[in-house]
């Protein structure tokens, strides 16, 4: 009942403009959970593919413009930083790595999810983990927010 009021003191707002200058805000129907979960990890796959297939143009459209990226001492910002410093890791012939979801969950409202899973090195070995934060934007695709990788490295 407290989740009814609340969805329609939102659907007020939005209808009566209080919410005009968010236009980040989409309402949508609850999704079927599984069918998010589903197009959050061929999403993820579709991202690594990126990396495999050494497509840095690709790569790219998986980025929010709002995106930051946690490695090294500060956070990379933005679209344009995290591609200006992702694009090294495409200018091999060879993957320096690779990765997949190894668990992929959303949230009811289905505007937010996160997968984590390993990371392999060029040999296949283990070398790390990530996670992720996509956001389901308002043109419909899943977009990167936040990553964060890990060393799989003894400390």
């Amino acid at each position: 009942m407290r989740r009814q009021k609340l969805t329609v003191i939102i659907v007020l707002l939005v209808l009566s403009g209080g919410c005009a200058g968010s236009s980040n805000i989409v309402l949508r129907a609850s999704p079927d959970n599984q069918t998010s979960r589903d197009m959050v990890t061929a999403t993820e796959i579709a991202f690594a593919q990126t990396m495999a297939d050494r497509d840095f143009e690709a790569f790219k459209t998986f980025l929010s413009e709002e995106a930051i990226f946690m490695s090294g001492d500060q956070p990379l910002r933005g679209k344009t930083r995290v591609a200006q410093v992702w694009q090294g890791y495409f200018e091999s012939a060879e993957a320096p790595f690779s990765w997949d979801p190894e668990r992929v969950v959303v949230l009811e409202s289905g505007g937010l999810a996160m997968s984590f899973g390993p990371v392999k090195g060029a040999d296949g070995s283990l070398v790390g983990t990530f996670t992720s934060i996509w956001q389901h934007e308002a043109d419909g695709r899943w977009r990167i927010i936040f990553d964060k990788g890990g060393c799989a490295c003894d400390k």
